[in-house]
């Protein structure tokens, strides 16, 4: 019986020194939340920059295309600002002042204000 009584204290020693380690020790639940949490997070970044390559796979894949040309000629214009030969190209300027921005609209008021006259 008292055998017994050993081995039933051991074997609960045993139990609860397994559930501690479960619960607050190296790679327990707290762990694996933190981690779940990195994942997802991680996940969320993965699908952001997926949409983003693939959107650059649709444009290589549109440059490369037998009409590629046309978006190549796109291209070269708007962001290198190329023309063709015997094209004329207008630069249109507008001649109206900028306005001021607001803050600075209100700093030349309190200015004024305290200069003298």
């Amino acid at each position: 019986m008292r055998v017994m009584r050993i081995i039933v204290l051991l074997l609960a020693v045993l139990l609860a020194w397994l559930m501690y380690r479960l619960w607050f020790g190296h790679g327990g639940a707290g762990d694996v939340r933190v981690l779940s949490q990195k994942v997802e997070l991680q996940e969320r970044e993965n699908g952001g920059l997926k949409q983003r390559n693939d959107a650059l796979a649709a444009e290589v894949e549109n440059l490369k295309s037998a009409d590629g040309g046309a978006a190549v000629e796109e291209r070269a214009r708007s962001e290198l600002g190329m023309i063709k030969p015997g094209e004329i190209f207008y630069r249109v300027i507008d001649d109206r002042a900028p306005e001021p921005a607001q803050g600075d609209a209100q700093d030349d008021g309190a200015q004024k204000q305290g200069s003298p006259p």
